[in-house]
């Protein structure tokens, strides 16, 4: 939102102000003029900030930095403070630009939309607003334009690709009286549609809505680093107070104050997690929320959509079942002949089955394709027929009984010199590794669930499960109730959700941790906290493996760093520790705590162990 990156650049602004500062301070032989200006420009909305958090009684590290600022002060540590300001504004910088929002999401998803619809009129195309769409108004659908309103087709044959609203990875058959979404890409033909509903109350803005919801829900985050300073920060302050009471002396206070102060929590774990975004986006993957590296080690639930992540994303010829008296390897064949020349989506599916089993397409000859209808041709002297299971009923009633039933996913029916000789049943098959991934999550990265959730059909989300070994599945969904699914599922425990449909991006942002993948549209990217490029499963091992690497190294830093602040405190309350000796042994703590935080960027022998 505008307040965050409002918040980042002041951070910014006053991070580079104690910079100067403290350079000048060098330059004009230490004058503390350029220290007092970082001081009260910098510091003062600092310290103001961290008093509000005193009062709320939030006890975070930058608290601690905080009294810092105003002990060097008050002792006339001028330089000191300066620094202090540096690593706070600094840290809170990080911070600010580490939260991210959904806004880019939703300019996605409106550039996705048309603004314009073409209302029919006495056979004349007048464009229009969309809001100006009305119940009934019969529109035009250009070939590849995207459909402003839920509606039914009227008039017209062709195709339209749904798969980012539904979650089914086919391209759908559009005739009339076959029903259309908003948001779903027309194919190559123009379509007449009648509005079944207006643009506010279809299919695309409901998503919209919910991804406004989503936003509203989604929790900043809070530092490691605080957390770890809940804990720290008071130990810290009842040490320097106990040593100040003890002898009377407010030197101890100081010394005990500046080797407490927390730069391994304000510069090691950010140094860990700007580490550990460099080595993801050098294996493929962007971090959009450095928080989800931090929050994805946490996760114990995981839910997949069906569609593009634990499968391919596109259907494949499954089966050939030839009539009796017909040979698959010879139907396939002729087949594939004909689908050379068509642009239809299973065409390619067909052709890339017959190059597996090493069959070569030969001549066709007056072929012919019409949307909705089929394709035809003549192949080796014989009349080739590819066509769906109602068009064959339809022109051939008598043969229906000789088709197989029906089964789930897509198919074709194959008819050679007029007569039934083959169904082809196509599916979109799972990733080849998806049950290995599946099955090594528990064990390996400790999650106690896996989920899959799709807007599909429940035969095609079960088939699915079965293959992968999922046994909690979540069929017909929409994009609503599948958000809503999520939220709960994150209320009870963190939660991984993966997806690559512009139906998924509510539930995205609404997870504790959204991962999509490359292919996924520019929304569905946007709303994700990582993004894998390569589009694998095994990338997503990898995110499992650096967050939680991420994290282990972080607490290395802050830990080891703050048991040698506890230390050098315990050694300056005694007294054997002068500020500026407790300076300097803070110095060489941070430098300590950043070098091993460093260790993140570097890519260790695995990141994946299935």
């Amino acid at each position: 939102m505008a307040e965050d990156r409002t918040a980042a650049r002041v951070q910014t602004v006053i991070a580079a102000l104690a910079l100067t500062a403290i350079a000048l301070h060098l330059v004009l032989h230490r004058d503390n003029l350029p220290l007092f200006a970082a001081l009260a420009l910098g510091g003062g909305p600092l310290v103001a900030g961290l008093l509000g958090k005193l009062v709320r009684r939030e006890f975070g590290s930058d608290l601690l930095a905080g009294i810092s600022i105003v002990t060097s002060v008050l002792l006339g540590e001028y330089l000191a403070g300066t620094l202090v300001v540096l690593m706070l504004s600094g840290g809170e910088a990080l911070e600010s630009y580490a939260v991210r929002n959904a806004s880019s999401a939703l300019d996605a998803l409106a550039r996705r939309m048309p603004t314009r619809a073409h209302r029919n009129i006495d056979g004349h195309l007048v464009d229009i607003d969309l809001d100006a769409v009305a119940i009934g108004d019969t529109l035009t659908v250009m070939p590849h334009e995207t459909c402003p309103v839920d509606g039914v087709v009227v008039s017209g044959h062709g195709s339209m690709d749904e798969s980012y609203l539904t979650g089914e990875p086919y391209v759908m058959s559009k005739t009339p009286g076959v029903a259309v979404l908003s948001g779903a890409i027309n194919g190559s033909s123009a379509l007449t549609i009648r509005a079944e509903k207006r643009a506010i109350d279809s299919r695309y803005a409901k998503i919209m809505r919910v991804m406004r919801e989503s936003e509203t829900r989604r929790p900043r985050l809070r530092r490691l680093g605080d957390q770890l300073g809940a804990v720290y920060t008071p130990v810290a302050v009842a040490i320097a107070a106990g040593a100040w009471i003890w002898t009377g002396d407010p030197i101890r206070f100081l010394a005990v104050l500046v080797i407490a102060t927390p730069c391994p929590l304000l510069i090691a774990i950010p140094v860990a997690i700007i580490g550990s975004i460099s080595l993801a986006a050098r294996r493929g993957i962007i971090v959009k929320d450095p928080g989800a590296l931090e929050r994805v080690s946490t996760c114990r639930v995981v839910i997949f959509d069906k569609t593009g992540t634990l499968t391919y994303g596109r259907p494949r010829l499954t089966e050939t079942i030839p009539a009796p008296g017909r040979d698959a390897h010879s139907v396939l064949q002729l087949v594939a002949s004909l689908e050379v020349y068509s642009k239809h989506p299973l065409a390619g599916s067909i052709l890339e089955a017959a190059a597996a089993a090493r069959i070569a397409p030969t001549e066709a000859s007056e072929v012919h394709e019409a949307p909705g209808q089929g394709l035809a041709g003549v192949v080796n002297g014989h009349a080739v027929t590819v066509t769906n299971r109602q068009r064959w009923r339809a022109i051939n009633p008598g043969s229906a009984d000789d088709i197989p039933p029906l089964s789930g996913g897509m198919e074709c029916v194959v008819a050679i010199d007029g007569r039934y000789a083959a169904l082809l049943r196509f599916r979109d098959e799972p990733r080849e590794d998806s049950h290995t991934f599946i099955t090594h999550l528990g064990p390996r990265h400790r999650f106690t669930r896996a989920m899959l959730v799709s807007g599909d059909r429940e035969t095609e989300v079960r088939y699915l499960a079965e293959r992968v070994g999922i046994t909690e599945i979540h069929a017909g969904q929409s994009p609503e109730e599948k958000v809503a699914l999520v939220r709960a599922e994150t209320a009870r425990a963190p939660t991984l959700f993966l997806g690559d449909g512009i139906n998924d991006a509510p539930a995205l942002t609404a997870a504790t941790v959204g991962i999509a993948f490359g292919h996924a549209s520019d929304v569905t990217a946007e709303a994700a906290a990582i993004v894998v490029l390569d589009s694998a499963l095994l990338k997503v091992d990898e995110v499992l493996h650096i967050g939680a690497r991420m994290r282990r190294i972080a607490l290395e830093s802050a830990v080891g760093g703050m048991a040698l602040s506890v230390a050098g405190m315990a050694l300056a309350a005694a007294g054997f520790l002068t500020p500026v000796a407790g300076a300097i042994g803070q110095e060489a703590i941070d430098v300590l705590a950043v070098v091993n935080a460093l260790r993140v960027a570097v890519r260790p022998r695995a990141l994946t162990d299935y």
